[in-house]
Parts: C-alpha cells; sequence; structure tokens
C-alpha cells in the first residue's frame, strides 16, 4: 500500500460490526481477571501508565510510518528527544551532537547531562563519515543529529555519519521529516525522533512526542521511559492518530506553499538567502534529494536587514502568518530567529535577520501576497 491508503487504514478495528476509528481508552486502575493472570503479570496491559489498545493503535501506526522495531510515545517532542539520549547514555559517557540541534536538547546535554558527568561534543552539521570518526572516543555513547536542521536547514549526510559511527548508535529528531520524507532507520539510524505535536498532529492542537527504535534499542528505551513513568494522554493519543489519517495528502499541500514561498522570496530584493532543502540554490539539495522523497511547508530565509525595529515592522504588518512557536500545523507562521547564540562548533557569521517560515494549507496566492505587503511596508522608507 502507498502512504495515503496507510495512513487511511491501518491502527483501525478490523473484525465485526465496529466503528471506524480505534476506540479511545482512558484510565490507571487495570482488573486482573483472576489472582493467577495477576501474579502472572503479563504484557501489555497492567497498569494505565504502560497504555492503552488507544495507545498500542498508533505506535503501530506509526512502527509502519517510519519501518520501526517498536515506538515509545511522550508528552512532547522535546521529551522524545531527552529519552533517547538518556537510553544511550551513563555516566561518565560522551555523546556527539549536532550544532544546528533544536535549542532545548542543546539545553538538556548542556544542563542535565553534564551534572551526570557526560560530556556533549558539538559537531559541523556537515561532517562526513572521517570528522565523526574522527571525533567518536572510547567513551562515546550516541550521535544525535537533526536533519534538516529546524533554524538554518543543513542537510545532514545520514549514511556518512552511520559509517562513521562504527558501533555507536546514531539518533535523528525527524520531526522535519515526520516519518514521511525522511526514514533514518532505513540509512541506518538506530533513534528517530520525532514531535508528534507537528505535521502527525496537524492542528496546532496536542503536545506529543515519539521514539521510533530499530531492534538493537527497542528493550533500552522501554526500559528507560518506564523508569522516567512517561506517560500520555489517551485523548492526545486518540487526536495524534486522528492528524495521521491526512497526513500523506497535508504534507503535499504544506510542500506546494512552502515551495512556491519561497521561490517568490528567493526574487525579492529584501531576501539575501532562502534556506529550503528542496531549491536547486540549497548547499545540500542534491544530498537531500538522494535521502527524502519531499520537502514541507517550513524553511528560512535571510533578510537584507538586521534592525530589530524593521523585524518588528514586518511581522506586525503580516495577517496571515502568525507569530508563535513550533509548526506543522494548518496554519502559517513567521519566527524571527538569531542562530548565533546557539552555535559553538561552526559559528553562525552570515549578517541579516532569520525570519523562519511555516507555510500551512492556505491559498498560495493569499500568502505571497501577504508576505509582499508585510516586506513593503517593513523596507519603505
Amino acid at each position: 500500500m502507498k502512504g495515503p491508503t496507510k495512513d487511511t487504514h491501518l491502527g483501525r478495528p478490523t473484525k465485526g460490526r465496529r466503528l471506524i476509528n480505534p476506540s479511545v481508552e482512558c484510565g490507571s486502575t487495570v482488573l486482573f481477571s483472576s489472582y493467577d493472570d495477576f501474579r502472572a503479570n503479563r504484557p501489555p496491559w497492567h497498569y494505565g501508565r504502560t497504555g492503552t489498545p488507544t495507545h498500542r493503535a498508533l505506535e503501530e501506526s506509526l512502527c509502519d510510518l517510519e519501518g520501526a522495531d517498536n515506538v515509545v510515545l511522550t508528552g512532547s517532542g522535546l521529551e522524545a528527544c531527552t529519552l533517547a539520549i538518556l537510553s544511550c547514555v551513563t555516566a561518565g559517557g560522551h555523546v556527539l551532537v549536532t550544532d544546528s540541534a533544536y535549542e532545548p536538547t542543546r539545553t538538556f546535554c548542556d544542563g542535565l547531562l553534564r551534572g551526570f558527568d557526560i560530556e556533549t561534543t558539538y559537531f559541523d552539521p556537515q561532517a562526513g563519515r572521517e570528522e565523526i570518526a574522527a571525533l567518536c572516543r572510547p567513551t562515546t555513547q550516541l550521535i544525535f543529529c537533526e536533519s534538516p536542521g529546524s533554524l538554518t536547514f543543513e542537510v545532514q549526510d545520514l549514511p556518512a555519519i552511520v559509517a562513521g559511527a562504527g558501533e555507536v548508535p546514531v539518533a535523528v529528531d525527524n520531526t522535519y521529516g515526520a516519518g514521511v520524507l525522511l526514514r533514518p532507520l532505513e540509512l541506518g539510524c538506530a533513534i528517530s525522533v520525532q514531535a508528534l505535536t507537528k505535521y502527525v498532529g496537524g492542528h496546532s492542537d496536542l503536545l506529543l512526542g515519539a521514539v521510533a527504535t530499530a531492534p538493537r534499542l527497542s528493550a533500552k528505551v522501554r526500559r528507560m521511559a518506564r523508569m522516567l513513568g512517561i506517560s500520555v494522554s489517551g485523548r492526545d493519543v486518540a487526536m495524534a492518530h486522528r492528524g495521521l489519517r491526512t497526513l500523506h495528502r497535508r504534507l503535499a499541500v504544506h510542500e506546494e506553499n512552502g515551495l512556491g514561498l519561497a521561490r517568490f522570496l528567493e526574487t525579492h530584493s529584501a531576501i539575501r538567502r532562502v534556506l529550503h532543502p528542496g531549491l536547486d540554490s540549497h548547499p545540500q539539495a542534491a544530498l537531500w534529494a538522494r535521502d527524502a522523497s519531499g520537502t514541507n511547508g517550513l524553511f528560512s530565509v535571510i533578510a537584507d536587514w538586521e534592525d530589530e525595529a524593521v523585524t518588528a515592522r514586518f511581522i506586525d504588518h503580516l495577517t496571515l502568518f502568525g507569530l508563535g512557536y513550533s509548526w506543522g500545523g494548518y496554519e502559517s507562521l513567521c519566527l524571527p530567529a538569531w542562530p548565533t547564540a546557539n552555535r559553538t562548533a561552526v559559528p553562525w557569521t552570515e549578517g541579516g535577520q532569520v525570519l523562519r517560515f511555516h507555510a500551512g494549507l492556505e491559498d498560495l496566492d493569499d500568502l505571497i501576497e501577504d508576505v509582499a505587503a508585510a516586506l513593503a511596508a517593513a523596507t519603505s522608507t
């Protein structure tokens, strides 16, 4: 079956007279059928924290989406990132993290991991096999990637990183790829992390994450999730599964709108550069085309100004693009960013204001007209 068909049919009841969607089961206490059943303590149902059939339905759908052996659901994308890392590290260990990583992931590494005597080395997102091999130590326990970077959109050569890692597992924040556009486990990575909050949920009304694993790490991630007491609401799970039903179809519109808006901005005099992995102008466009099947609505531009007053005028003149964190919902967003503060391995030296756009499901002509008017208002003297 192709992607849209799988989205529609996986994780649904299949026998007898039934409702179309899995039931929404929420609860804490699970009653055992007998004393012998209680003593046997057979998985998967023995306490609400370990999930319900509602959770299992989404986990199975995500396993198919990512090509995974197992999926653990978490309360947010950040919790998925931290669970993936904690499942692989121990005191005295060492992790390699891409310099383009999500800022809260860096904060976790620089804070909690450091307090546990786990050292983090940030590496150039463009590092290949030899560079990764040179950075690995006897104590290196994990390499954490994000491709493309969610602010500056560097594409990482995941097969080369896996080759340079040797026996060290490679994890990828795959929120941009959503398990559809990029499938890291097929490229040799051991963990693929998603913020289901974004494209899988698709409606900006839930917080959820997922850690998809290859067989070598499934047991470790499940065990760590149990020890941390990670549990998510059955209602949020059901909402995410509902979003999954239209994932491929929505991504196609996001891609069309994202590319259309990016191409318009690429020709605008107020924009120095567009950072979109689907454009020929992107330095790693060929690399993304090799490993991925498409793009979505997220990209950044470097505007031809640095004055924050101009940024404020531009943002405040937008009418269809909201100002807010996250992305992946049906609505368009625009967020100013300053990557300089979050780089250590490769300093961000490009001048100009970084603006991250998320092209939603609105009409493309309307989005272009809105951005054009805001640029005119912001740059007029």
